[in-house]
């Protein structure tokens, strides 16, 4: 107490300056129309920097649920497109049987859990299995481009082979042409794959996009795989060209997973002509 009485009597005329000054403030603010705005006009600056950087902290947070509800409402219409392209095919049928049997395909969100691409054999986990209607051999894809294929899956989790992988082997071609080839990689660079098998007249050249070919029963036509990179001739019937994706493969999370309805029928036709 008497520390605090000594602390008053040793600054007593400071204090009592701050207390005219403030008073006199008071009155400014109260009477002058243009003192009283500009200090609730910054006040009202600062407290809304504050909230503003408190909304994008919390917008950031809020980034992951608002990504996962964008894949799901991109898969729901992919998956309207490619009924009302069916219905548009058949419309001028007599019979439909059922749409579900005029839709080729069907895309199911899921979730990255697991990624290798450092190794020479790559796979990816999936937080998706059979109870989502995930099986063997239907492709994995997002919106830049071809991730794998499914080789395994339980009840609630899903392996892919990833496109980094030294057994993956794709159909792929030429953007707008009918020019195909095979997509593997060499295990050598995690951003580059190749495509071989080119026929020697194909014409290439660096910046070209390379796509999934439609050439077989799990990936569409026409998904992004990248564009040319290099060219190498060589002396052989055909060429091969190093294709850098689209993807960044160390760098992904949701994607969708393709069903195709007519697999089966398709793969039961060749093996009888086989």
């Amino acid at each position: 107490m008497q520390q605090l009485i000594y602390f008053f009597q040793k600054f007593k005329y400071f204090l009592f300056f701050l207390l005219l000054e403030f008073i006199a403030l008071l009155f400014t603010f109260n009477n002058l129309n243009f003192h009283k705005s500009k200090f609730v006009n910054s006040a009202n600056a600062i407290t809304g920097g504050l909230y503003s950087q408190t909304k994008n902290i919390t917008e950031y947070w809020s980034l992951k649920p608002k990504n996962k509800l964008l894949a799901q409402e991109n898969a729901r219409l992919k998956n309207l497109l490619e009924k009302t392209v069916s219905i548009n095919l058949i419309k001028d049928s007599t019979i439909i049987d059922s749409i579900r049997y005029q839709q080729k395909f069907t895309f199911t969100t899921a979730k990255i859990i697991n990624n290798n691409y450092s190794k020479t054999f790559n796979f990816l986990t999936l937080n998706k299995g059979k109870n989502s209607g995930i099986k063997r051999e239907m492709a994995v894809i997002n919106s830049k481009g071809i991730i794998g294929i499914t080789d395994n899956s339980s009840s609630r989790y899903s392996r892919v082979q990833s496109i980094l992988n030294r057994n993956s082997k794709i159909n792929a071609r030429l953007k707008n042409s009918n020019y195909f080839g095979t997509l593997s990689w060499n295990g050598k660079d995690y951003n580059i794959v190749q495509l071989s098998d080119l026929p020697r007249q194909a014409p290439l050249k660096i910046g070209d996009t390379i796509e999934t070919g439609g050439k077989s029963t799990i990936f569409p036509e026409g998904i992004f795989i990248g564009t040319i990179s290099k060219i190498d001739e060589g002396n052989s019937a055909d060429n091969k060209v190093d294709v850098a994706l689209f993807n960044d493969m160390s760098n992904l999370e949701y994607v969708y997973v393709i069903k195709n309805y007519h697999k089966e029928e398709i793969k039961s036709l060749e093996e009888q002509n086989e």
